[in-house]
């Protein structure tokens, strides 16, 4: 059995770790019903946006792509995934979730060097970016602290970024990995198509359980008519879109992020006061079994000193 002064020790170091987890839950609780709002408000705004870009892409009879951005890349050789994670730990399997999906599409996919092609990361979070550095992957640009409130101004260099990429053909599609919110208690680590966008291929995608089903409209609609263009008007809401999409996936991975780490820290929080009841059992069994030997020892010494007297 442990010493009494090793047992008080260790209770110790486990309430200054319950104080922590304690502190990061109340944190997150505060956090959790403005962040999932807000991702809950923008998600039906995001899904008809993807909508109206699909509307926009089948509706097309010219044969003329309307946009660069609806069209398929001429680069077959790389792809570009943007990787959405933390900053910070302590969210359980949040970051591990998302990074690992992330890898296992790469594969399920075949984009390796071996096969002759290769994958560019945009990565968002610290906890993402070092876990591509550390498997040696080609991370083009990273993003990290962004604003705990986020609006669509933060994400429009990001977005930059991803259009550049598909339009300079630095790589042939554009792939968004994020953590989908559902609940408090569930959160899905999900992979989306950005670019291009192709209309009929979404039912191969979405054959996968990780991969986000597209909105694809199932009635048909007349070509739109377009005053002044088509040019001119998908040149400014294509993009426009294009941050919606991404501004929704980074809302969901925040809500996600906030839920999965309050979830994580109670859980802590529960086992550390678990914890620390067997612990002060041992603590009292400890202490009553010194005192016991203290009595023994007190006893054993009178009865020797009577037997020495007589």
């Amino acid at each position: 059995m442990a010493s009494i002064r090793e047992i008080k020790r260790r209770m110790r170091s486990v309430k200054n770790i319950m104080q922590v987890t304690m502190a990061l839950e109340a944190v997150s609780v505060s956090k959790v019903p403005r962040t999932t709002a807000q991702a809950v408000a923008s998600r039906a705004y995001a899904n008809l946006a993807m909508e109206v870009l699909n509307d926009i892409a089948s509706a097309n009879q010219s044969g003329t792509p309307l946009h660069p951005l609806l069209t398929t890349g001429r680069n077959d050789r790389a792809i570009t995934i943007l990787l959405i994670t933390s900053d910070r730990g302590l969210a359980g399997a949040y970051n591990a979730n998302i990074i690992r999906i992330a890898r296992r599409f790469v594969l399920d996919g075949g984009f390796t060097p071996d096969k002759g092609k290769t994958v560019r990361w945009v990565a968002i979070g610290r906890k993402g970016r070092d876990a591509l550095l550390r498997m040696g992957e080609q991370v083009v640009a990273e993003f990290v602290g962004l604003p705990s409130w986020l609006t669509i101004r933060d994400i429009r260099p990001i977005a930059r970024i991803l259009i550049d990429d598909f339009l300079n053909d630095h790589t042939g599609e554009v792939y968004i990995a994020h953590t989908a919110f559902i609940n408090t208690l569930t959160q899905r680590p999900r992979i989306q198509r950005l670019f291009p966008l192709i209309p009929g291929e979404s039912i191969e995608l979405s054959g996968r359980e990780y991969m986000e089903p597209q909105h694809v409209s199932t009635t048909r609609l007349p070509d739109y008519i377009y005053e002044p263009s088509a040019h001119a008007i998908l040149e400014q809401i294509v993009p426009r879109f294009t941050e919606v999409v991404i501004y929704q996936s980074i809302l969901e991975s925040i809500a996600s992020e906030h839920s999965a780490r309050m979830v994580a820290m109670r859980n802590a929080s529960d086992n550390a006061r678990t914890l620390l009841d067997a612990l002060q059992l041992s603590y009292n069994k400890a202490r009553q079994s010194s005192i016991t030997g203290e009595m023994l020892d007190i006893v054993g010494g009178v009865e020797a000193l009577r037997t020495k007297a007589k």
